[in-house]
């Protein structure tokens, strides 16, 4: 563990490793959720939807893996167990029942926006107080509107066929 890593976060280290641990159990499941999506899709456009899933899948491990590190760096430890991923997370895993392409959109954008909260959450709580964590959740953030901007316009475009959006 880093001294200064600690020193510096002028926060509640306690909670803040919680917090971080949350977003790691999240980011695994997320991960595992767009990565079996893409190989369950079925219906319109689902290979490039299939595609997108992947790329989304690879930056949801990517992000658990900067996460690990900084629970790291303040002393903590990732949730090492899998099976405490589903208990620890409030964004759940939502298992793709109905694969259709419509369907697995909707339940990704609906993860995605819990993540957005999850993350502004975290950006709220270390504005100010510890810089590197900050700039993390930050990042992270940025690219997770960016996933429900995409998931959004996947579902928007797909309207006039087999998707019957709630919002509009």
């Amino acid at each position: 563990m880093a001294q200064m890593a600690i020193k510096i976060t002028n926060s509640d280290n306690s909670k803040l490793i919680d917090m971080l641990n949350v977003a790691f159990a999240e980011e695994w499941l997320a991960y595992y959720q767009y990565w079996i999506g893409s190989h369950l899709a079925v219906g319109v456009l689902r290979h490039a939807v299939a595609d997108e899933f992947m790329e989304h899948a690879k930056e949801e491990l990517e992000h658990a893996e900067k996460l690990a590190k900084r629970i790291g760096q303040l002393g903590g430890v990732p949730l090492i167990n899998p099976n405490l991923w589903e208990k620890t997370a409030e964004c759940k895993y939502d298992e793709p029942k109905n694969p259709c392409v419509c369907k697995l959109l909707e339940q990704n954008l609906t993860a995605e926006r819990c993540a957005v909260a999850r993350y502004q959450k975290i950006c709220e709580m270390t504005e100010g107080k510890d810089f590197v964590t900050f700039h993390l959740a930050r990042e992270i953030l940025e690219d997770e509107i960016e996933h429900e901007q995409e998931l959004f316009d996947y579902i928007r475009d797909m309207e006039h066929g087999c998707c019957e959006s709630k919002e509009k």
